[in-house]
């Protein structure tokens, strides 16, 4: 493999490493995250399966 492949695969590799670093580092220390999740207010789900 020449001197450029190796300079992209090390760039691409340790940029979608440390993307999936910081996300998994986000999702496991932000305090109350599930608190802040909310559904839209407008969400009406019909029930599939009423008994009749």
């Amino acid at each position: 493999m020449t001197i450029t492949g190796w300079i992209t695969m090390t760039v691409v590799v340790s940029s979608m490493t440390s993307l999936l670093v910081w996300c998994s580092w986000k999702v496991l220390t932000t305090p109350n995250s599930a608190e802040s999740v909310h559904p839209p207010l407008e969400l009406d789900a019909p029930d599939r399966y009423e008994s009749s």
